[in-house]
């Protein structure tokens, strides 16, 4: 009676371990084309990190800005600005999920 308590218990522990392989294979599968971004993404946060920690930086940008007057490059900003508060957002859904 024992034994095959036992038995029913390796055999479950056999397949549960297959299965967590078999998933661990597809999510890896399926995370792979996401790599590039989330490493996009990180490299943004660790910048916003940099700068929150040195506002002199963000000072030094934002008079450069005032004095060059770039057209573009302040169309670019922008674009750079709402993405970020996109993302911002998102990885706060992200976390309350």
């Amino acid at each position: 009676m024992m034994n095959k308590k036992l038995a029913r218990i390796a055999e479950r522990r056999k397949r549960l371990i297959e299965d967590a392989a078999e998933q661990r294979l597809a999510l890896k599968q399926h995370s792979t084309p996401l790599k590039s971004t989330l490493l996009l993404a990180d490299r943004g946060l660790s910048i916003l990190h940099y700068v929150k920690q040195r506002p002199m930086v963000a000072m030094a940008a934002t008079a450069l800005f005032g004095i060059l007057k770039p057209t573009r490059l302040g169309t670019w900003f922008q674009r750079g600005w709402g993405t970020l508060l996109i993302l911002r957002n998102v990885r706060k859904w992200l976390i309350k999920s």
